[in-house]
């Protein structure tokens, strides 16, 4: 693949899960009626509910820093897999779309792997 459709196909890619992201944070974040029930499912407490609406806030946002997009990918990838985890176990219902922003997020991640070995 040519490296100029690699990088927009990045941006596609980084866009679209933090598009995703930021929604799923804003209905966490606003108490949603369906968010409170499933943090209800997963039994921790309300107060992941938060947590979690924060990681995917950061986790956005760091997809576009300069130098970052590693990171934030991975955090969220991350967190898309704990929330296949907890579909899986303990609240059921389709864990389809998490399992496809665990795809987008990690192919990010895959994609900007280098900024590992340069952090400061």
């Amino acid at each position: 693949m040519n490296s100029k459709m690699k990088i927009y196909g990045l941006w596609v890619l980084k866009t679209l899960a933090a598009l995703a992201f930021l929604g799923a944070a804003y209905a966490k974040l606003t108490g949603v009626e369906m968010m409170v029930a499933t943090f209800d499912g997963i039994g921790i407490g309300q107060w992941f509910r938060y947590v979690t609406g924060v990681i995917e806030i950061v986790g956005a946002v760091l997809l576009f820093v300069p130098g970052k997009a590693f990171y934030g990918a991975s955090l969220l990838a991350v967190t898309m897999f704990g929330a296949i985890a907890s579909h899986l176990v303990l609240i059921g219902g389709n864990p389809l779309p998490a399992i496809i922003l665990l795809a987008i997020t990690a192919t990010i991640a895959w994609n900007n792997k280098e900024q590992m070995s340069t952090a400061a």
